[in-house]
Order: C-alpha cells, then sequence, then structure tokens
C-alpha cells in the first residue's frame, strides 16, 4: 500500500504515537495517507479509537514482529 507521509513512533508510549500522528495529519491534505508505526502495545486499542474520532479512515492494521503499523488516510 502506498502512503504520502510515514511517521515512526518506536520507542514512545501512550499518548504519544497518537498525539504525534493527529499533528502530522493536521498538516496533510484531505486523502493522503499517513503510515503510523509503534512499538506500543495500547496502540491497538488507541489508534483505532483515535481515526473514529477525528473522523480519519483507519486503512489498515498489521503487525510485524513487536511493531505495530497503521495506515491512516486523511479525512475532514
Amino acid at each position: 500500500m502506498t502512503f504520502d507521509m510515514d511517521l515512526d513512533a518506536s520507542g514512545l508510549l501512550c499518548p504519544l504515537p497518537v498525539l504525534k500522528a493527529r499533528k502530522q495529519l493536521l498538516g496533510m491534505k484531505n486523502g493522503q495517507v499517513l503510515r503510523l508505526i509503534t512499538t506500543d502495545p495500547a496502540a491497538v486499542i488507541d489508534v483505532p479509537h483515535f481515526c473514529t474520532e477525528a473522523g480519519h479512515d483507519l486503512l489498515d492494521q498489521s503487525k510485524d514482529d513487536a511493531r505495530m503499523i497503521f495506515m491512516i488516510k486523511r479525512s475532514s
């Protein structure tokens, strides 16, 4: 899957991955995709909840060893 911006929040704990993703998404155009990488176990709950609350589309969620990768499409 292609993406427009990449954010590696590995090593950061809740709520920092979501806060950094929020800031990155605010600087992006509608329809652009952010790839968020995190090692925070709480991200499995936090990121989907954030996307729902903020109105962004969570396009994909996968796990690669200890890393979780989220593809988030910016919406208004």
